[in-house]
Formats: C-alpha cells, sequence, structure tokens
C-alpha cells in the first residue's frame, strides 16, 4: 500500500506543477484512487509513478480522470426525480426562466435525466443548465449526448420508476450499440470546466444540483462549497446533494430549510 507521506509528497508536487490542490480531498478515497490506478497502469511502485505524473502532462490528466470521475447514471435514485418532478419543478415553473447547475456533473447522465424533466414539464424551452465538472475528459462525453446502449435498460427503469410516462426511447436514437440523445436536449446545456474549491461563483441558479461529489471532500473543503452554491443560489431556490451529504452540520444551515425527505434544501435566507 501507499504511506501517507507518499501522498502528501503528490499532493505537494501535483499543486506546484499543475496548480491543481488536492489538499481537501478525503484523504482515505485520494489515497485509495491512487492505489488503484498504480495496480491498473502496472508501476512497479510509487516513484514511479509520481516521475511519471510530474513528467508527462497527458498522463496527468489521466491521473486526474480517474481519480475525480463519479460513478453516475440516468435517473439515479428514482425517488429523488420524483420529488424534482412533482414537488420541485412546478415551483419553478411559475418563473419567466429557470437557471440550473449541475456542479460535478461527471458524463452528464444526470444532466440528461433533468433534461428529460424539463421537457415532459414543458419547461426546457425557457430553461438553461449549466454542467461543470474539474475533469475535463469527462465533459467530452457529456457534450456528446452518447451513452452505451446497453446501459439503456436500466436507464428506462430508473425513469418509469421517477415516474416517467412515454417510451424512454423516444429520447434517443440507437446505432451501432450507442444512445444519441436528442439535439433540442442538448441545445440547453452548456458544458464547461470549474473547480469547486478554487473558482467563484458565476451566475444566479433557481436549483443547484451537486450529488454525491461532496463526500469526497473533507470538512473545510465542503463549507467552501456549501458557501459557493449559498453564494450562487437565488432566493428560496434549491440545493439539491447526494444520498450520504448534507448541510446540518455546516454554519449555513440556519440559511435553508429542508424539503421533504430527500436531500434537498431551500435557501430561505
Amino acid at each position: 500500500m501507499i504511506e501517507d507521506r507518499e501522498i502528501e509528497i503528490l499532493i505537494n508536487d501535483v499543486f506546484e506543477y499543475y496548480g491543481l490542490d488536492f489538499s481537501g480531498y478525503s484523504q482515505a478515497s485520494f489515497k485509495r484512487r491512487v492505489y488503484r490506478l498504480i495496480q491498473l497502469d502496472g508501476f512497479l511502485n510509487f516513484s514511479e509513478f509520481l516521475i511519471r505524473v510530474k513528467t508527462d502532462p497527458e498522463y496527468f490528466k489521466r491521473m486526474v480522470e480517474e481519480i475525480t470521475v463519479n460513478v453516475t447514471e440516468m435517473f439515479r435514485d428514482p425517488l429523488f426525480y420524483k420529488v424534482l418532478r412533482n414537488e420541485i419543478l412546478p415551483v419553478l415553473g411559475t418563473k419567466p426562466f429557470i437557471r440550473l447547475w449541475h456542479a460535478g456533473c461527471s458524463t452528464g447522465e444526470e444532466v440528461f435525466s433533468m433534461a428529460i424533466l424539463l421537457k415532459e414539464a414543458n419547461l426546457l424551452h425557457k430553461s438553461l443548465i449549466y454542467a461543470t465538472d474539474l475533469n475535463g475528459i469527462v465533459l467530452e462525453t457529456a457534450r456528446k449526448g452518447i451513452f452505451p446502449l446497453q446501459m439503456m435498460k436500466q436507464y428506462s427503469e430508473n425513469y418509469m420508476a421517477s415516474g416517467g410516462k412515454k417510451d424512454f426511447s423516444h429520447y434517443y436514437t440507437a446505432n451501432y450499440g450507442l444512445a444519441k440523445f436528442e439535439e433540442d436536449l442538448l441545445e440547453k446545456m452548456v458544458f464547461s470546466q470549474h473547480n469547486l474549491i478554487s473558482d467563484t461563483s458565476f451566475n444566479e441558479f433557481d436549483l443547484i444540483l451537486c450529488r454525491n461529489v461532496l463526500i469526497y471532500f473533507d470538512k473545510d473543503l465542503q463549507e467552501r462549497a456549501l458557501k459557493l452554491f449559498d453564494d450562487s443560489l437565488a432566493k428560496l431556490g434549491f440545493l439539491a446533494l447526494g444520498t450520504k451529504e448534507t448541510i446540518k452540520f455546516s454554519h449555513l444551515k440556519s440559511r435553508f430549510q429542508q424539503f421533504e425527505k430527500e436531500k434537498i434544501w431551500r435557501k430561505i435566507n
């Protein structure tokens, strides 16, 4: 296994060479992902891996991809999407224009899920979804709107469990084992790199979704990200987190009220 001291050296060198700061990431998670990458790419020891990271910018990009990518799927946690569909979107629908932010969007499955919800609520035409991630490689995947056809059965089941009424295949075209989603969904998405740790607020949003990203941050970084979301939310806007994430222990908790049973909060102050 890797020593804690070696992880500290890696974090310091990455910051010095590339300006990317991993110091606030959950050490256990970071260490586990680095170890997995070393095994996966056949390095004989940590030193060999570290030299490759420092001297090969392309390999550094691969490291960032492997360490920051999150497991995702369309309509993940269908009950969450059912609350969005039935409780949140009717409220947002009263606005003349709706701005949404998917922070840490990974390869984009949840962004397309949101676009489908908006379309079915007849709100997509007056909505804009900003989708951001630290990892530029996964953003390229998201921008294409193309996903493995073999995943569509699971995604269709999730969609139906979330309250979907159409045949899920209505939203994509199947070709050569791939599913390409409709252009009218993509037209309402803006993809961009953004670092939740070091970058600032860039708009005022009615709904921010950041699901299963904060679990990889330590408490200080979680607090910094939550402050960013607070700064970026319109009054009475909604914040959606992952199933294992909360703002109950944040000093910002008095500014929010939990909505229903899912991990959704509404900004009240």
